[in-house]
């Protein structure tokens, strides 16, 4: 398997210290065993990033799944701001799994994930190189077929 992605490292690391340390660390008012957690993630978080990028397409979205559901809980579907999908855990989502939670999802969407316009999707939809989801928008799995085909063309 490749390296992982020193970025993605960072950021799962960042998000959870952020999220999950660091309200933890507060609740139980300073314990040194945060510490021990925060060694931990750190190694898990190569491992994290190790199996996203190049682990077999099951290992990554399990990898995946788990990391957005408990770094981004809610009662509601997930829905990052677009700038998300331009993180390196965005892109190796977008790459990896698609939109995790959505069959379709926005022009907007679908060019944040793909770094284009709106309009650069609705070209790629209209040419027939981006399928459109029949309630509107494009596939989810189109445009992480399209990151995929993409990658495989530059490497």
């Amino acid at each position: 398997m490749p390296p992982p992605d020193e970025g993605l490292v960072a950021q799962l690391v960042s998000l959870i210290d952020v999220r999950l340390l660091d309200p933890l660390e507060i609740l139980v008012d300073g314990h040194p065993a945060v510490d021990s957690l925060r060694t931990v993630v750190r190694e898990r978080a190569r491992s994290w990033a190790t199996t996203m990028v190049g682990g077999d397409e099951q290992a990554a979205y399990g990898v995946i799944v788990r990391a957005i559901s408990t770094l981004y809980p809610g009662d509601g579907p997930f829905n990052p701001p677009l700038v998300w999908w331009r993180t390196p855990l965005g892109q190796i989502v977008a790459r990896r799994v698609g939109h995790p939670t959505a069959e379709a999802v926005s022009y907007a969407v679908a060019g944040a994930m793909l770094g284009i316009t709106r309009q650069g999707v609705h070209d790629l939809a209209s040419r027939g190189r981006l399928a459109r989801h029949p309630e509107g928008g494009v596939r989810s799995a189109a445009v992480r077929d399209r990151l995929v085909q993409e990658g495989t063309r530059r490497a």
